[in-house]
């Protein structure tokens, strides 16, 4: 595995692997440079290709690669002719790989206690409000105080500037959601349009408590401001995609 790579720090089953990538470690050129393990942000796919090789080296299977959308989906199959058009996905087979990729949004990774079902989530923002949490952990069909949650790397709050518009979308849902928003500018609530910094981590850890997962861990890095490790489409536009990836050996 490449010394760079994000291990999660949680008591998961020492069955089941997880880990997500930097931007380090593949062939990639500028803006791209160099671990870019997506088809679709203009990377030569020879180099995707090498990249997902590389990666494939580490894992028993080629990930469930998934068509994400920001929304709630979420993939129970890996045999369609194409990818599930999802923003997560679950397995309970051994060997099975679970795989988002992002660059900005959160990556959440999932395992019960006993190593039993497993599964990882895109949570951009409006996956997020449209629940795609609540609908991953439904779809493991096991107890949420016995799951176990990893958030990757993701914007952190001193750079996630959003609107009131996002504010209102996780506030009317969850009250408490308030105190992940703060104001951009303090001082010129006043002025429109009103203009927030959102902790999308805080976000993900209320949403995930208000359905009773509780072991949450992980957070605290910000792909924005570490451009030397991570991808970031809001810093850069034209960027790579690193992937967070979990299975049952």
């Amino acid at each position: 595995m490449h010394p760079d790579w994000l291990l999660p720090d949680w008591p998961a089953p020492a069955h089941v692997r997880a880990f997500t990538t930097t931007r380090a470690g593949g062939v990639s050129k500028s803006p791209y440079d160099s671990m870019n393990l997506a088809m679709h942000v203009g990377d030569d796919p020879s180099a995707v290709a090498e990249n997902r090789r590389i990666l494939r080296l580490d894992l028993p299977a080629e990930p469930i690669w998934l068509n994400q959308v920001h929304g709630c989906g979420v993939a129970e199959r890996a045999d369609e002719a194409e990818p599930p058009c999802a923003d997560a996905s679950v397995a309970r087979e051994p060997g099975t790989v679970c795989a988002v990729m992002t660059a900005d949004c959160l990556p959440v990774l999932l395992s019960d206690r006993a190593g039993s079902v497993v599964a990882a989530a895109h949570a951009g923002w409006r996956g997020l409000a449209a629940g795609v949490l609540e609908q991953t952990v439904s779809a493991m069909s096991v107890a949420p105080g016995d799951i176990l949650a990893w958030l990757g790397p993701a914007i952190g709050p001193e750079a996630f500037e959003v609107g009131e518009e996002v504010r209102e979308a996780f506030v009317s849902q969850h009250r408490l959601a308030a105190i992940a928003f703060r104001p951009a500018l303090p001082g010129t609530l006043d002025e429109a349009p009103r203009k927030w910094l959102a902790d999308i981590y805080a976000l993900a850890r209320i949403r995930l408590a208000a359905i009773g997962v509780e072991a949450v861990y992980g957070g605290g890095w910000c792909t924005y401001k570490d451009a030397g490790r991570f991808f970031s489409y809001r810093r850069d536009g034209a960027t790579g995609r690193m992937a967070s990836l979990i299975y049952i050996e």
